[in-house]
């Protein structure tokens, strides 16, 4: 699919700088000419504005980044074969996961870290989750679909590619069978001592939370013993967790009744008795103000709410609502007590994150020690020159 002499585009002076250390973006700001007129995700090369070669990309006309770079080397080309191999070495880094009979979920592909812009894809059991999230990506979809059917014989391949980014794309939302049959309403995986009921059709991303993998294991390893309080709870991950590793209550939170139904069924699966955990239904930031008046108090404090921001407009606004239900934590925490809290919102950096925690904890009139940061979990890497890559902030907080 792709041509022997790619659609050449050329960068304004000095925008080459970001291609020469590897970012593999190129902002519509920076381009000063094209060529032509290259199709949605067609291969384009990219020079300076010295004529030097800077590598190979998938060209995005709507997107305001309106190149993902698939290699940096003028000497190669991109065609169905580097495809693949890109696959192989994206699951071959997952080998430990797939060996694992205790781990029957992760990630198989995270997009640029992985060097398939714009592609997720995702292992349920015998069910793979793929999202084409860029015009990159969809160029190659019937070249990634077979691949996949190769490197996985006999699992099903389905799509999720529902997502707002697909629209900045210029490309249609969709979902649905790519091979194989449709996946059951929901079945069953496994994360280390715990089952979990999923539905990749209808539930968050595609299915999932495996991104905070290792951070359950960290929540159960804290929780022994404590009264645990779950908030934005989803199905149940961190509760399950902690009620694994020895919590004596938990109580989940969560705007939707219809995940908090998933969760009870969790909780039933790995037979914890009903009195161990309850579920609330309702706003987080209303129920945490009610707990407040009640006089509740937890050991242990999850805040694990969705992205607060989608653009830098919608930073200011964001940072409230993240010091609102950190401040709200910090307030219904015993003495001692331990907060975990996150945010997944690759907009807000690590450095502002914590700030916004530490002036949430000024205003609760609350000391605390950072005694542990958390991040994405092993299968959800970060490549060196691509910083966004590294989305989800956590910090394990000590009331001191």
């Amino acid at each position: 699919m792709s041509k022997a002499n790619p659609i050449p585009i050329r960068l304004k002076p000095g925008r080459e700088k970001s291609l020469l250390r590897h970012h593999p973006w190129v902002f519509d700001g920076a381009i000063a000419h094209v060529s032509g007129q290259p199709q949605v995700g067609e291969i384009v090369s990219l020079y300076s504005a010295q004529g030097q070669m800077l590598g190979l990309g998938g060209f995005s006309p709507q997107s305001q980044i309106r190149v993902r770079m698939w290699t940096f080397d003028s000497s190669s080309e991109i065609n169905a074969s580097r495809i693949h191999q890109r696959l192989e070495q994206a699951i071959a880094t997952r080998h430990h996961f797939l060996s694992d009979p205790t781990q029957t979920a992760c990630r198989l592909v995270a997009a640029e870290s992985d060097g398939l812009p714009g592609l997720i894809v995702d292992r349920y059991a015998d069910v793979l989750v793929c999202q084409f999230l860029a015009a990159s990506a969809e160029w190659w979809r019937s070249t990634i679909v077979h691949s996949l059917q190769t490197l996985f014989p006999g699992a099903r391949l389905y799509e999720r590619s529902d997502v707002d980014v697909r629209e900045k794309e210029g490309l249609p939302l969709q979902m649905g069978v790519l091979h194989g049959t449709e996946p059951p309403d929901c079945f069953i995986i496994r994360e280390n001592a715990v089952q979990y009921w999923v539905d990749v059709r209808n539930g968050h991303k595609t299915g999932f939370y495996l991104d905070q993998r290792e951070n359950r294991a960290i929540v159960g390893e804290l929780a022994a013993g404590k009264r645990v309080l779950n908030c934005f709870s989803y199905t149940g991950g961190f509760s399950l967790a902690a009620l694994q590793g020895g919590a004596t209550h938990v109580m989940n939170i969560d705007s939707s009744a219809t995940m908090l139904q998933l969760s009870e069924k969790n909780h039933d699966l790995n037979h914890f008795a009903d009195d161990r955990y309850q579920h609330s239904a309702g706003d987080v930031f209303r129920v945490l103000r009610q707990l407040r008046d009640q006089g509740q108090q937890f050991d242990l404090i999850v805040l694990d709410p969705p992205k607060f921001v989608e653009s830098q407009s919608q930073l200011p606004k964001a940072a409230r609502g993240y010091k609102d239900i950190n401040r709200l934590a910090f307030l219904l925490l015993r003495p001692h007590g331990l907060l975990v809290t996150f945010s997944c919102s690759g907009l807000l950096s690590a450095e502002l994150f914590q700030k916004i925690v530490a002036d949430a904890a000024l205003d609760a009139h609350r000391e605390a020690q950072i005694i542990r940061r958390l991040g994405q979990a092993t299968d959800h890497p970060t490549l060196l020159s691509f910083p966004e890559g590294f989305y989800l902030k956590g910090l394990v907080c000590l009331v001191t």
